[in-house]
């Protein structure tokens, strides 16, 4: 009995997500009813009905396939929609509420960052991740969760996306432009703070949904929507709370305003760098009972 052949049904496919995954996980040693060794255990593509043994129970049979890898055309399209959709967002509140003279509020203008970010990391983040933004694109090459072959890339998808619509939006509200434009009330050095500070809070809670397993990646766009209306109710008033060079780059090319540019520019890469080290060095080790894996080339919200 112990030598008969299990059939299995023909797997399929599991959803796309980050490849590099070796094309059928280990078998894992378990112990069945009997006290006897068995090399099967559950996997997700194939299922055995347990079968009742003269000596025991044999455990159910599964395997699981790796999904197929993202082709590199598609993730820079989804970025770059994303993108496109969180600068239209983030760009028009203010706009909208300079046009109504204060009528969307400082908490409207947060909850609208916040809701778009939270939309595009549930509708594109299992395809390119959702970086959306250069300074978290950078952090992640530097943590090595990211290729460095596909950073330029991905910011020149940010950068097109943020010209394109603050273009559109200039089209769509002229001459009312300005209030889409993230310049410091005060002194630069307090805006470079504020921003260093709100890049650095935005790194960490990323890094920690989208890298450690721990973390529940299920939520990490309501997790990171949230950060992104915390930092602008916090800093939105002093430096407009941009978090990403790309969200005051487009806005500022289309008003043709630059003022104190070098500071977003800077700030949140930094930060975001310090986010995404301190979390690493912080975050409890891995246990995966002695099995290492190969690190995943990319990553992505969605897991």
């Amino acid at each position: 009995m112990e030598n008969e052949e299990v059939p299995s049904a023909p797997s399929t496919p599991a959803t796309p997500g980050t490849p590099g995954a070796p094309l059928f996980g280990g078998f894992k040693v378990e112990r069945s009813g009997n006290g006897r060794r068995s090399l099967l255990k559950n996997c997700k593509c194939f299922g055995v009905e347990e079968l009742a043994l003269e000596e025991g129970t044999l455990p159910k049979v599964s395997c699981s396939l790796p999904p197929p890898p993202i082709p590199l055309a598609k993730k820079i399209g989804a970025e770059f929609i994303g993108t496109f959709i969180l600068i239209f967002a983030g760009t028009a509140t203010p706009i909208v509420n300079q046009k109504t003279q204060g009528s969307e509020s400082l908490l409207g203008c947060a909850a609208s960052s916040g809701l778009a970010v939270m939309v595009v990391i549930l509708s594109t983040g299992h395809i390119s991740g959702a970086h959306l933004n250069p300074a978290l694109t950078i952090a992640f090459a530097a943590l090595k969760h990211f290729p460095w072959k596909h950073v330029p890339m991905y910011i020149g998808a940010q950068v097109v996306a943020s010209l394109c619509a603050a273009f559109a939006l200039k089209g769509i509200f002229h001459p009312i432009m300005g209030g889409g434009v993230t310049v410091p009330s005060g002194s630069y050095g307090q805006a470079f703070a504020l921003e260093f500070i709100i890049s650095f809070n935005l790194m960490f809670v990323v890094t920690a949904v989208a890298t450690d397993t721990r973390a529940v990646g299920e939520l990490a766009g309501i997790a990171v929507g949230a950060t992104v209306m915390l930092n602008i109710l916090i800093a939105g008033p002093t430096t407009g709370a941009s978090m990403n060079p790309v969200r005051t780059l487009g806005p500022a090319v289309a008003a043709n305003n630059y003022k104190a540019i070098w500071v977003y520019l800077t700030a949140p890469i930094l930060g975001a760098l310090c986010g995404a080290g301190i979390y690493s060095a912080v975050k409890l080790p891995e246990e995966d009972g002695g099995i290492h894996e190969k690190p995943s080339t990319t990553r992505s919200f969605r897991r």
